[in-house]
């Protein structure tokens, strides 16, 4: 009877070491599940449902009542509008990516050699710390096409004046009935013969606008041509204030300097001048007869006004260019990092070898920079193809079609104005199909970098 007590008041044996390891390793999972439960629930509220959601309404019309199959689908690529943002989103996977990994690398290769290297990288990376809507606000007064305003137009223009002029008196325009005939190219003709002096007035200048040493032109007018000369004055016929005559130099009516008179015989240029300050020329030495007085086009031309940056055919390019602004510096500072790990030795030996620093660029450090270069341009392309705020922001609405990607033609169809969710969730799935390739690709190649 005592040893059966004994027996069943023993306690049981100690579990063993595989069971308490299986234990342990439950337990583990189970909190390491607590932790990763919250992240989870965010990424299924904010990425997997909206994912599956997206590609369940795509299968209904723009009220999301009635199931449509494969028509939204369909009528994708029969829009214009959608397939010139295909168009548009294959143009930014092909050039941004590209221009980006080139420009990064050789900043790159560059900045190695510059003593102040890191100063330089901070100041290219500093634009990524721009937000992109900031940066199309910048990019979008960049490109107006007023060169007061837009800086880019107002170097082109500066540049293009610079090397063939520009009128003074792109307004003016000969008054009529006074002598002054106008011809199809835009020029200003008279008649007059040598011993003459004429006077050619013209109006449509604003006062204010006068060259700064611009002199009255009465004086002018006043003094007869010398035999065998052909002389004149251009005049503003506006007196300030009012008064004065119509056709007739007035004490107070100012002559225009610097503008360009031809004569003109048997259709060929006998003699050209400028006038002076007071408006007057001089012809001297002409044979005597009739000629034709020609103030050329050139003195009425409108002023250059730069390049249309934002206009249909330009529009991508410039948007392009902005984005390589904000995200140049970051290529360039991860192809910096891989060139940092780079076996200096072997750069070293060739060129003890006699290579030059192109061949060791070429035939060595792209070869070994390879796999960096794969993932920087495979991280971009997976970027550009969500390319959204800045061709939203920097493409005016006249061209906004000329401009749109699908990011964009996305949110048009569904939220802009179209009202067709059906035909914006089909949108995205599309984006979603051409985006998680290039995902795997580069989760694929981290593995196997870490391994």
């Amino acid at each position: 009877m005592t040893a059966t007590l004994v027996k069943e008041t023993n306690p049981p044996p100690p579990a063993t070491l595989p069971e308490r390891a299986r234990r342990l390793r439950r337990r583990g999972r189970i909190i390491a599940l607590l932790f990763v439960l919250p992240a989870l629930l965010l990424l299924g509220a904010l990425v997997v449902y909206p994912v599956l959601f997206s590609v369940g309404r795509s299968f209904f019309d723009a009220s999301g009542t009635e199931f449509v199959g494969g028509e939204n689908y369909s009528e994708m690529f029969r829009d214009p509008a959608t397939l010139k943002a295909v168009r548009n989103t294959a143009i930014w996977v092909v050039v941004a990516p590209a221009l980006l990994t080139g420009l990064g690398l050789i900043l790159a290769v560059l900045v190695e050699k510059v003593r102040w290297a890191t100063a330089f990288k901070l100041l290219l990376f500093m634009p990524m710390a721009v937000s992109f809507l900031a940066a199309g606000i910048i990019f979008r007064l960049a490109y107006d096409e007023d060169p007061d305003k837009g800086v880019l137009n107002a170097a082109v223009v500066s540049v293009h004046d610079a090397i063939k002029g520009t009128s003074a008196y792109p307004t003016a325009r000969g008054r009529e009935g006074q002598g002054l005939s106008k011809s199809a190219d835009g020029s200003y003709r008279t008649s007059a013969s040598t011993g003459e002096s004429v006077t050619l007035g013209l109006v449509g200048v604003p006062p204010k606008e006068l060259p700064a040493g611009a002199e009255p032109a009465y004086r002018a007018a006043a003094r007869q041509a010398a035999p065998g000369e052909l002389s004149g004055v251009v005049y503003l016929d506006f007196t300030p204030g009012g008064g004065g005559e119509e056709g007739k130099v007035d004490r107070r009516e100012s002559g225009l300097p610097e503008i360009k008179v031809e004569a003109v015989r048997d259709g060929s240029t006998a003699a050209t001048t400028t006038t002076a300050s007071d408006g007057s020329f001089r012809f001297s030495g002409l044979d005597r007869g009739d000629y034709e007085i020609r103030l050329p086009a050139s003195n009425f031309a409108a002023p250059y006004e730069g390049i249309s940056w934002l206009g249909p055919v330009l529009v991508t390019p410039a948007i392009i260019g902005a984005y390589l602004w904000i995200w140049t510096g970051f290529a360039m500072v991860l192809i910096g990092a891989g060139l940092a790990t780079l076996p200096r030795d072997a750069l070293e030996a060739a060129r003890m070898d006699g290579a030059n620093e192109w061949q060791i660029f070429r035939k060595i450090t792209v070869p070994l920079l390879a796999p960096v270069l794969t993932v920087v341009f495979v991280t971009l392309v997976i970027n550009v193809m969500k390319v959204f705020d800045l061709v939203y922001i920097i493409a005016p609405g006249p061209v906004q079609e000329d401009a749109t990607v699908l990011a964009t033609q996305m949110w048009l169809v569904s939220f802009g104005g179209g009202n067709n969710q059906g035909l914006g969730s089909a949108l995205g799935v599309l984006l979603l199909l051409l985006v998680v390739p290039a995902m795997v690709f580069n989760l694929r190649r981290f593995r196997r970098s870490q391994r």
